[in-house]
């Protein structure tokens, strides 16, 4: 573990698996942490140098009363692999940490990035009024603005923690296990009210259809059937993408917006099988 401090002073933790294993950068989504990837941290290496990062206001990061856009995440990132002297690395994004990758493309573009995956994360997550219904089914919107507004001011109100556990039990389908249900709530409530209710809504307003062609390197989508983020995004992501390919984990395999936690070896030999296959 270790923790580098950005331009405007936040001292943010990371993990580093080391080993000469080509590096991987991997960014989790809103009000999580690093150790969503713990099953992979320890199964993608030592082939893959696999490095996590608890973005502001999440885990064990510092959690200013500051820079809570997606913008400022990918500046944050681009910090990080210069921290770390990465010239070259891949790139895993799940949920909104695919787009602080997509943020940092449309900055700073793929000349570092060597690979890239994408782990279930809409176009865009909700549908503004000059979308056609054609349009808001493509980027896979979960809802619209007026619901989004509303879900921040309950997350912001007197009853935000039940929201939130609400919130994070609609991204499961069925009936997950108890302690991975538990241990995903217990990591949300590490993120602040006031840093999670402007990064949600800085996430889930912004619209990716536009970088998606301009991502030239080779590409994953991941998607999963069992969860709330709708395969037909996926599909659309891996559409857009030049070249990209697409898996979608069947319900019998995992079930729910998390196939790294539900499922580890699923999950990370697809993956793994992707990074190694363009080494050949």
């Amino acid at each position: 573990m270790g923790h580098f401090t950005t331009s405007d002073g936040v001292s943010l933790v990371y993990r580093d698996s080391g080993g000469e294993g080509f590096p991987l950068v991997m960014l989790h989504g809103w009000g999580q942490t690093q150790e969503m990837f713990r099953h992979q941290a320890t199964g993608l290496a030592p082939a893959r140098r696999v490095i996590t990062l608890d973005f502001r206001g999440h885990g064990l990061s510092d959690k200013p009363h500051h820079g809570y856009r997606i913008a400022r995440f990918a500046a944050d990132v681009l910090q990080l692999v210069d921290h770390l002297g990465l010239d070259r690395f891949d790139a895993l994004g799940w949920s909104m940490g695919t787009s602080v990758w997509w943020s940092f493309i449309d900055q700073y573009g793929t000349g570092r990035i060597r690979r890239f995956v994408a782990v279930d994360q809409p176009a865009a997550v909700a549908a503004v009024p000059w979308m056609s219904a054609e349009q808001r089914q493509q980027s896979g919107a979960i809802f619209d603005v007026a619901t989004l507004v509303a879900l921040g001011a309950e997350l912001a109100g007197p009853r935000g923690e039940q929201a939130r556990e609400e919130f994070v039990r609609g991204m499961f389908s069925g009936d997950p296990e108890p302690e991975l249900l538990s241990f995903v709530a217990e990591q949300n409530r590490l993120t602040p009210a006031y840093a999670a209710v402007p990064l949600l809504f800085d996430h889930c307003a912004q619209d990716w259809r536009d970088v998606l062609p301009r991502i030239d390197v080779p590409a994953l989508v991941v998607g999963c059937d069992g969860s709330h983020v709708h395969p037909s995004s996926q599909e659309y992501v891996a559409h857009r993408i030049p070249g990209a390919r697409l898996h979608v984990f069947p319900v019998t395999e995992a079930n729910s917006h998390f196939p790294f936690l539900e499922n580890p070896p699923a999950f990370n030999a697809v993956v793994g099988a992707f990074l190694a296959a363009e080494e050949n």
